[in-house]
């Protein structure tokens, strides 16, 4: 199993990006998915995450900015961001809950500059 994160970059303060991570391989059930980051210097953080239902939680630090979504057809997980912040800037890692096990994506970074 492996997971493939994209859609990182460099945006302006107040603009707006679109993650995804997609799994891939023998995949029998994905539970809770998952999106953490890391900035340097600061430990490992969780974002948001979303249940296989699809009730969702995101970190008061991106509450209104961050929305996080998941297509199970496509056993992806999305984190749309807006209004980004310099403080948003970070290494961004997916997490799912494959088959009983936590599987991490490689991450994709995030820079918010102007």
């Amino acid at each position: 199993v492996q997971l493939q994160a994209s859609g990182g970059g460099l945006v302006q303060p107040g603009g707006s990006l679109r993650l995804s991570c997609a799994a891939s391989g023998t995949i029998f059930s994905i539970n809770g998915m998952y999106w953490y980051r890391q900035a340097p210097g600061k430990q490992r953080e969780l974002v948001a995450s979303v249940t296989s239902d699809g009730s969702t939680n995101v970190a008061d630090s991106v509450k209104g900015r961050f929305t996080i979504s998941r297509d199970n057809a496509k056993n992806t997980v999305y984190l749309q961001m807006s209004s980004l912040k310099p403080e948003d800037t970070a290494v961004y890692y997916c997490k799912m809950w494959i088959n009983f096990y936590d599987r991490w994506g490689q991450g994709t970074q995030v820079t918010v500059s102007s």
